[in-house]
């Protein structure tokens, strides 16, 4: 490839993932509970993506295409053995939240925590990142049935993990 066009290529390479970043750090934040591993997450994500990135021409929505190598990057994650080594008993970074909705955010947040990871990834795309079934069991690789029965048992664990604080599940969606 020509050195002008390579350098065309970096350009619209960096302009692309700039521009996703926010929906990138937010999304893999509420995978993972951790701003480092969010971090990394996104790293291992957006590299692949650069080797990919001559070959994504036809690609019609790049977005959802990096967002689904991002989740498929955390499922991956977690079943490697280094994944379960914390190096912090607490989160050295927590996002800045409003100062009316601190607590309930931390609430679901350690809530969502909890809930075995499918589950967990469902939901934060389902409500967080408010997309629908179909999307969702598209990006996860599954059937919309297998979808709506994970949300099922995800809003059920995440009620559980709440305890009497269950009024706080439709904060999810915020």
């Amino acid at each position: 490839m020509a050195p002008e066009k390579t350098g065309q290529r970096d350009a619209e390479y960096a302009e692309f993932v700039s521009a996703q970043l926010p929906a990138l750090r937010r999304t893999a934040y509420l995978l993972c509970g951790d701003a480092h591993r969010a971090d990394d997450l996104i790293q291992e994500a957006i590299t692949k993506l650069y080797v990919r990135w001559h070959r994504l021409g036809e690609v019609e929505r790049l977005d959802r295409y990096l967002r689904t190598m991002l989740v498929r990057e955390f499922l991956n994650e977690r079943r490697l053995a280094w994944a379960r080594v914390l190096l912090f008993g607490q989160p050295v970074y927590e996002p800045v939240a409003r100062a009316d909705d601190t607590e309930q955010r931390l609430a679901v947040r350690a809530a969502l925590a909890r809930v075995p990871q499918r589950q967990r990834a469902v939901l934060v795309l389902r409500f967080m990142c408010d997309l629908p079934v179909d999307e969702v069991a598209q990006l996860l690789g599954c059937s919309a049935g297998t979808v709506k029965s994970q949300t099922s048992h995800g809003l059920e664990s995440l009620r559980r993990h709440l305890g009497n604080r269950v009024d706080l599940v439709p904060a999810l969606a915020d």
